[in-house]
């Protein structure tokens, strides 16, 4: 059994003024089995998704839950959390099925499982309200057992693991060791009692002077001790009264609140090391071989007290889980990197975007196939800091991320912008050469809502605007040097360039121009020949090229350039790093000389900005 679906109306953030229309929900989510990555910034509802769930159908530690005012949307009367269960095995339906439904015709045809909590409250208070199941939208109520068997785990986030599993009454661990099948059900002939039993005898024999093999001078201090308790004993009754000493008490529910876990040969573990073990102790009772219920594990902030190590190892093995539904949420660009693309589901604007594939099977993305397998490849950590953003930016190279946020800077001095690409959450994603268009497209929805986050493609328009040519002799024959024609550079005609650089402008733009994500391009071969004919940036990166290969000839920087980008030997990024020391330079200035116009060749970059940063 897994919980395939869960839609919301009025709660919390996602609702809307009105009456609630049961077609037509606020927010719907769809769960996948296995594992399901709920990422986005703050406030973006991913913990409003798990207490939803949490407060229809409770949790194995029998937490104490209740609908406040604050889970209702705005002023609204009524909140609704519905949740749709599916792939429920024979044993798993055998205990729920008064509550069952048949969808879908035949041969496709399968049993769901409908659960409403449905609240309403008045000026005065909120109205008492059950949890109910079934096909029509009122349901029946379901009884104590019923939803004994649909309870989940639930981690709650900054957890105290250390308070967990610690020894004391009703402890987590206690609870899930007598859920165990190896205690439940148990107690006097369970071997954990008779131990307990063989101890408690001995401690008694100790006190009474009679413990087998005892030490005479130990056993008397033992005997001397009870006896001087039983002398105030019968003072106090005025009669001869006995006293036992013993360990507390021997139930084996008593024995297990007694346990506590830590990990062997570490002395006061960490809380890191608390998590992991809370975490498997759980996974543990979820993967119960006699369980017949619903196996779904709520994770808030997996990423708590976990060093960036930890938390890829954690995240690798939950991912290998098949028995067990696990939702969790993170702010962890390392857990991120690290999950399947079909696993994670970005919380945005009201709404949730899945990354993976729609009930119907068809991809909720623009992406490809082939784009998931090369994206979980080369998705880092770096690069999945996309998801956590409110605007990106993605650039072919270093030259471009390095050069971008001094930029900004800039025009944030200058009043072109408001704030800077921090201040903005923009993430600025190198994807190390032109494969944006697979980045690009995870932004890409293939039916609505569509995302209102903004992303900037920056690319190159990779037209030469010069050329190797044979150099040509006196007779207008190219020119040997024995066996080899002699090239030399030669400037293309500006038409020709420009005829050519549109044709590929429209290339570039009806790949990437799509939603929300638009192109941004250089109009002159690449980003440094572009700031090369730039009357802003001229000078400077003329002082950046001489700094990065102070061997350039000073008298024909251009030709020099064009060079180095034909045969592939600018140091783009040593380029790039003098000219945002000296655009760093430039915001110290009362008056920043470093802005293009939009119409400079460098506007590009301006525009890009702008768009990223919503200005």
């Amino acid at each position: 059994m897994i919980l395939s679906c869960l839609k919301l109306w009025n709660f919390r953030r996602f609702g809307a003024d009105g009456a609630i229309d049961l077609t037509k929900p606020h927010l719907v989510v769809h769960f996948r089995k296995g594992l399901n990555v709920l990422i986005g910034e703050n406030d973006s509802g991913k913990s409003a998704i798990i207490d939803a769930i949490r407060l229809t159908l409770g949790t194995h530690s029998a937490e104490w839950t209740r609908i406040v005012d604050e889970d209702f949307f705005g002023n609204s009367t009524r909140l609704r959390i519905e949740l749709v269960f599916t792939d429920l095995t024979d044993d798993e339906a055998k205990h729920l099925i008064e509550w069952l439904s048949i969808e879908g015709k035949a041969p496709d045809c399968h049993v769901a499982l409908h659960v409403n909590f449905d609240v309403k409250r008045t000026e005065e208070r909120i109205l008492p309200s059950d949890v109910k199941a079934g096909a029509d939208g009122e349901g029946h109520s379901l009884t104590a057992e019923a939803r004994d068997y649909l309870r989940t785990t639930y981690l709650r986030p900054l957890r105290d693991a250390r308070n967990e599993l610690v020894p004391r009454k009703n402890s987590r661990l206690s609870q899930i060791l007598l859920g165990h099948e190896l205690f439940k059900g148990k107690d006097d002939d369970h071997e954990l009692k008779k131990l307990h039993d063989r101890f408690n005898t001995d401690v008694e024999a100790y006190f009474e002077a009679a413990a087998a093999g005892a030490e005479p001078a130990k056993a008397a201090a033992g005997e001397q001790l009870k006896k001087d308790i039983d002398r105030y004993l019968a003072s106090f009754y005025g009669e001869e009264k006995k006293s036992v000493i013993n360990a507390a008490e021997g139930s084996l529910k008593a024995i297990l609140e007694k346990l506590e876990i830590s990990l062997k040969e570490t002395v006061n573990p960490g809380l890191g090391t608390l998590n992991r073990l809370f975490m498997a102790s759980e996974l543990v009772h979820l993967n119960k071989t006699d369980w017949h219920g619903l196996r779904l594990c709520l994770i808030e902030e997996l990423e708590a007290h976990l060093h960036p190590q930890a938390q890829m190892q954690v995240i690798e093995a939950l991912q290998r889980e098949t028995e067990i539904q696990i939702i969790l949420t993170t702010h962890s660009p390392n857990l991120a990197s690290k999950v399947r693309l079909d696993s994670l589901i970005i919380c945005a604007d009201g709404h949730v975007f899945p990354m993976g594939t729609a009930p119907d099977g068809k991809s909720c993305t623009g992406l490809a196939p082939a784009d998931h397998e090369f994206l979980e490849r080369f998705l880092d950590v770096t690069k999945a800091n996309l998801f956590f953003a409110r605007g990106v930016i993605l650039v072919e190279g270093w030259a471009e991320e390095l050069l971008i946020p001094a930029l900004a800077k800039v025009m944030k001095k200058a009043g072109l912008i408001h704030s800077n690409l921090t201040e903005a959450r923009v993430s600025v994603i190198n994807v190390g050469g032109t494969s944006q268009l697979r980045y690009a497209n995870i932004f890409v929805r293939a039916q609505p809502p569509e995302f209102k986050i903004p992303v900037a493609v920056v690319a190159d328009i990779d037209v030469p605007a010069w050329e190797r040519a044979p150099a040509l002799g006196a007779d207008g024959k190219p020119v040997k040097n024995g066996n080899a024609f002699v090239y030399q550079l030669a400037k293309l005609p500006a038409g020709d360039v420009g005829t050519a650089a549109k044709a590929r402008f429209l290339v570039i733009s009806s790949k990437y121009d799509q939603q929300c994500v638009k192109a941004f391009v250089a109009p002159e071969w690449t980003l440094e020949y572009s700031l090369f004919h730039s009357p802003v940036f001229k000078a400077a990166i003329e002082a950046a090229l001489q700094a990065a290969h102070p061997q350039m000839s000073v008298a024909d920087m251009e030709r020099e350039l064009a060079a180095k980008l034909l045969n592939g030997g600018l140091d783009k990024t040593e380029v790039a790093h003098h000219l945002a020391k000296e655009l760093e330079a430039d915001v110290i200035r009362s008056a920043p000389k470093y802005l293009p116009q939009l119409n400079d060749s460098a506007g590009y970059l301006v525009r890009a900005i702008k768009y990223a940063c919503r200005e």
